[in-house]
């Protein structure tokens, strides 16, 4: 068949519309766009390094444990190191360790779904979620291939900046500061893969006893109790938790601590002398029960920070 040159132009007109119809990044899936949600694989990792308040530069490998929580909606993001999980457990300064949800990996506060991510990501789009105690108003500040980098703010002007890579399937960065711009959290990655193997850890826990007195200059004595009641959902606390900071100044500083069972049986007891310093100090208790007394003595110049915290401990072996 013999075609004129009028139509051989036209027939490649044609065919250049059709393939720039079906090249045109309209017709891309979020998926390929690399801003839709991605699928965890038990066994997934992360290595991050943290930073809070607290302490600086410690590193911890976070992994998918399983991905049948929720009723086979929810993943469960463990820790490699059963000391940090027991860390995470009373300061709770990790917000993506436990339960994470299929459909926008939401994590947890207070046993309700938080969207601290949005797919897919769009530049401008906006959304509100709960964390930390805050309300945030989250705001996509720009797109870059898989990555999204999104701000958020509270009404008190404290600020969340963080990096989502789709194709590192978790945050780059997240960084939260309080109103005077002072680090409260921040998340650097330093590594990613897949396949874990070993025991990894999550400890649910509970606030049970927060204290903190600093540097006084005179001697008193504090004497405070609490009581051990059962995890709402979960039953029986394992074990309890301390967290704690110590400093003594010179000359006469000292600081007595001391923590009692409803039995009158001591189960801290810890004493300071001047220039003595402790800094975050993590410890347990095995099945606590009932009412505890917490009794702390201070002389001179004297520091003193402790958090206990109900635990429970589950473990899985991938």
């Amino acid at each position: 068949m013999n075609l004129d040159n009028g139509a051989v132009l036209t027939i490649l007109i044609l065919l250049s519309s059709i393939s720039g119809c079906l090249g045109s990044d309209d017709n891309k899936s979020e998926n390929e766009t690399g801003l839709g949600v991605p699928t965890w694989e038990v066994g997934d990792w992360w290595l991050y390094t943290f930073s809070t308040p607290d302490y600086s530069d410690d590193t911890a490998r976070l992994v998918v444990a399983s991905d049948e929580e929720e009723g086979g909606t929810a993943y469960m993001l463990a820790i490699s190191s059963l000391t940090e999980a027991k860390r995470h457990s009373v300061l709770n300064h990790n917000p993506f360790l436990g339960r994470m949800t299929h459909s926008n990996l939401s994590t947890f506060e207070n046993g309700v779904s938080q969207n601290v991510l949005s797919f897919p990501f769009s530049k401008a789009n906006s959304w509100t979620f709960s964390l930390f105690t805050h309300e945030w108003v989250a705001t996509v500040i720009d797109v870059e291939g898989s990555a999204a980098t999104v701000s958020a703010t509270s009404a008190d002007g404290s600020k969340i900046d963080y990096v989502f890579d789709r194709s590192l399937k978790f945050f780059r960065t997240f960084i939260w500061k309080n109103a005077d711009g002072v680090d409260q959290l921040r998340m650097q990655l330093a590594d990613y893969g897949e396949n874990h193997t070993g025991e990894v850890f999550f400890v649910r826990g509970g606030d049970l006893y927060n204290g903190t007195w600093m540097d006084s200059g005179i001697d008193f004595e504090i004497r405070d109790s609490f009581f051990v009641d059962d995890h709402p959902n979960d039953g029986e606390w394992n074990e309890m938790v301390y967290f704690y900071d110590v400093e003594c100044g010179s000359g006469s500083s000292s600081i007595t601590l001391t923590l009692r069972d409803h039995l009158s049986s001591s189960v801290i007891t810890k004493i300071w002398g001047p220039g003595s310093s402790e800094k975050s100090v993590i410890g347990s208790i095995e099945y606590p029960t009932e009412e505890y007394t917490f009794t702390a003595t201070f002389t001179g110049n004297s520091n003193l920070r402790i958090m206990i915290a109900g635990a429970i401990t589950y473990s899985w072996t991938l």
